[in-house]
């Protein structure tokens, strides 16, 4: 998880232009889901960079309040940002339970995610649990070699389906291709953001490239 979110000084926001209350929206670090929309005053988010957890004003109770601090349900920080008028907040975060009163997920029922994401996330779960019956623990038990080995498959039929075959066997070969190969990641320690990061150093560079 990154840290690079202590260092942000809440005295670089335009607290006057909000009157005080910044409004702050929290992002599924995962699955890049909306989650909430809340507000923080300077103390607030003070003491969510200094805590990790997210920390809100809360307009009717007219105090700070913690997310989670009586459900448990709280919201760990992975990076927070600021807009370019410096008067909203984005923080990517790693909700423990649902983030809506209600019990769902999110306070927006609609709310678009990534399912990569999402899925990247429940194979991770998998993995540590290993539930019985699951065609995902018995890839993890049979071993990265043999997931490898799945991949190699998938990857030629893929290509196949790609060269001969209709569409929807095309989509069908891709995605069981992307499933497996997720779990060959997580097999070694290893996410699909990792993967995802490399090819946005690759897009940055030679983007640079290009502008010089």
């Amino acid at each position: 998880m990154s840290t690079e979110f202590k260092a942000l000084d809440p005295a670089t926001l335009d607290w006057a232009k909000v009157d005080g209350l910044m409004p702050v929206i929290v992002q599924d670090a995962t699955t890049l889901r909306v989650l909430m929309l809340g507000y923080m005053d300077r103390d607030a988010l003070e003491k969510t960079r200094d805590s990790g957890k997210i920390t809100f004003f809360s307009r009717t109770k007219k105090r700070l309040w913690t997310k989670g601090e009586t459900s448990g349900n709280h919201l760990d920080v992975v990076d927070i940002r600021v807009d370019c008028d410096a008067d909203t907040v984005l923080i990517s975060a790693i909700p423990h339970g649902p983030t809506c009163h209600t019990g769902s997920a999110s306070c927006f029922s609609t709310a678009p995610g990534n399912f990569l994401g999402a899925l990247d996330a429940l194979i991770k779960q998998r993995e540590h649990d290993r539930p019985l019956n699951s065609y995902t623990t018995k890839l993890f038990e049979q071993g990265p070699r043999y997931i490898a080995q799945k991949v190699g498959e998938e990857g030629v039929e893929t290509a196949l389906a790609g060269v001969v075959q209709r569409d929807e066997d095309l989509l069908g070969e891709s995605a069981d291709l992307l499933f497996h190969l997720i779990v060959l990641l997580r097999s070694r320690g290893l996410s699909l953001d990792a993967a995802v990061a490399v090819l946005e150093e690759r897009h940055a560079k030679a983007a640079e490239k290009t502008a010089s």
